[in-house]
């Protein structure tokens, strides 16, 4: 592709909407522009990049069995009534009526529509198992969308779907996606980690992320340094870990102490001179609209995830100031689990049960307990597992030391299980003749998000460093004067003779300064850079740079392309 034809609108400036360095890169590097909150035009340079993802992507998906389809974008409400989303989704779920009054929505996911067609033609043991997939748009009317194409309302995703008739077809056809992924990404030239994660809305009963590392990754994970597990937060278990012996109570004097104005941790741990491994937090939230008061650490997060399915609760939402004050007797920063009302479930995470003399509220305003300890005043609550865990506990699977990481998820694999088929009537008839539901996968990759993670994970402050696998041209040739015949001509004969060699080359043949165009090349990040200057019309050299290093070489015009391979490796 010769630059002077091609369509790449390269920016001097940081757009003001830009917050990290892939939205501001993608815009500068002429990949996207932005149409509205959240929508966004693919831009030939940006477009290329996206195609490579997908090329990719299909290539280890057909490896791995999958069948490739495309299904509609406009679905109709009945499906989703059908599986229970269509009240539960929430309001990312964009929903609209034809001309005939009939309600649709825009795709998020296409769970429904699949096992629809599912239904209406597997009949047999014999049918299964099948691996569909698609790459598709989607669209999620997400409440701020941000950070460019990462979290934008349309994207492009690939979803696949698995059918199976026994679960070791499912566990079969998972690792198969598991490993394919793992390729996709290797091939993408990232440095991720696959960690187990919470199902969320999707449903299921087991799945795992796949996170590219990188500082602005929008979620928490906890990987082992001494074996391969990795979680997400939402998900990581907590190794219990303290005392085996029988609790018994400490020997401080109970007191209630005036705190007036100190509601934070840090606030009354500094006012009654204590540490925050002193405190007790406790937290009013409404599971399915009942108070629970969750108990943990005063240095510990809750984890809602873990809360939400230790009670079983459909929906989990902090208690309004207004319901904790009717609940406690006290404002937001007083609660406490002595005194609560008895209709009030009290969960308390494993870090609390062998606290000894700590502090909590009193329920009762500017005022906490000093001094209180399990069994001698107030009875020990049910205790579970429900904080985010820390690089201070031991990995859960091993004991050895946990790391906290930032990730940006790029794909997602589920066990769907039955939990579509069941509610939807898929079903199929097993070898004894028995009507079974079908069992389900979903395996989803985030396309556009791969690019701009890839982005993230892999630039300077010249702008973008493309790893080679994904890099919409692989090389870029600059001829410092096109209108010198004899420069521009050795430019054009390596332009030829590296697309022979099967090269995605952009020839930049444009009438610019030299300093532009080393810009513009730094910018867009293609991995290698070929210069043809005044020494390839004097002595036969060119220079060869290596945008990751920013290492020149001088290099014959002949051996070009036996060194322009090596670096794209």
């Amino acid at each position: 592709m010769r630059y002077s034809r091609f369509f790449l609108p390269t920016l001097k400036e940081v757009p003001a909407e830009a917050e990290i360095a892939s939205h501001k890169f993608m815009l500068r590097a002429g990949m996207i522009r932005k149409l509205a909150s959240g929508l966004y035009t693919y831009l030939p340079f940006g477009l290329r990049a996206i195609r490579k993802v997908e090329e990719i992507v299909r290539q280890e998906m057909n490896r791995a069995g999958g069948i490739e389809l495309l299904m509609p974008m406009v679905q109709p409400a009945e499906l989703w009534k059908e599986s229970g989303r269509w009240d539960k989704y929430g309001k990312e779920l964009l929903r609209f009526k034809d001309r005939h009054g009939r309600d649709f929505c825009l795709g998020p996911t296409h769970e429904e529509v699949i096992t629809d067609l599912i239904r209406k033609h597997v009949r047999s043991y014999r049918d299964l198992p099948l691996n569909l997939y698609q790459i598709q748009t989607k669209f999620r009317d997400e409440i701020r969308p941000r950070f460019g194409i990462m979290r934008a309302r349309e994207f492009i995703m690939k979803d696949a779907y698995s059918f199976s008739s026994t679960e070791e077809s499912l566990d079969e056809i998972y690792g198969a996606m598991y490993k394919a992924y793992c390729n996709i990404f290797e091939r993408c030239g990232l440095d991720f980690r696959p960690v187990e994660a919470d199902t969320g809305t999707i449903g299921g009963h087991a799945s795992h992320e796949f996170m590219v590392l990188a500082d602005t990754g929008e979620d928490d994970i906890a990987c082992c340094t001494s074996c391969s597990y990795a979680a997400n937060t939402e998900l990581a278990q907590v190794k219990p870990k303290g005392d085996t012996e029988p609790f018994v109570p400490g020997k401080e004097e109970l007191r209630k102490v005036e705190t007036p104005g100190k509601k934070s941790v840090e606030d009354v741990t500094r006012f009654l001179n204590k540490k925050a491994t002193e405190l007790v937090k406790t937290l009013i939230f409404l599971a399915d609209e009942r108070p629970v008061a969750a108990l943990v650490r005063g240095d510990h997060d809750i984890n809602e995830i873990k809360l939400a399915k230790v009670l079983g609760a459909e929906r989990l939402e902090m208690a309004p100031s207004e319901t904790v004050e009717k609940i406690t007797g006290a404002p937001v920063g007083f609660a406490g689990p002595k005194g609560l009302p008895s209709d009030v479930r009290l969960v308390a995470d494993v870090s609390v049960a062998h606290m000894k003399d700590f502090v909590a509220g009193a329920n009762e305003k500017d005022a906490h307990f000093v001094g209180l300890n399990w069994k001698r005043d107030l009875d020990l609550p049910e205790i579970h597992d429900i904080r985010v865990i820390t690089s201070e506990d031991p990995c859960p699977r091993c004991g050895g030391v946990i790391e906290i990481k930032r990730g940006i998820e790029v794909g997602h694999i589920f066990k769907l299980g039955t939990k579509y088929s069941e509610a939807m009537g898929a079903t199929f008839l097993d070898d004894k003749g028995r009507e079974q539901p079908v069992i389900m996968g979903c395996y989803g990759i985030g396309i556009g998000r791969t690019v701009a993670a890839a982005i993230e994970q892999n630039h300077d402050d010249r702008g973008i460093i493309f790893p080679a696998p994904i890099s919409p041209f692989q090389v870029i040739i600059s001829v410092i004067n096109v209108k010198n015949e004899k420069m521009l001509s050795v430019g054009e004969d390596l332009y030829g003779r590296l697309l022979t060699k099967g090269l995605d080359v952009l020839l930049d043949d444009r009438n610019e300064r030299p300093g532009v165009k080393f810009k513009d090349s730094e910018l867009i990040g293609i991995p290698v850079r070929v210069t043809v200057g005044k020494k390839a019309v004097d002595e036969g050299l060119v220079e060869v740079t290596d945008r990751r290093t920013m290492e020149t070489k001088l290099v014959a015009i002949d051996e070009v392309c036996s060194k322009v391979e090596p670096l794209l490796k």
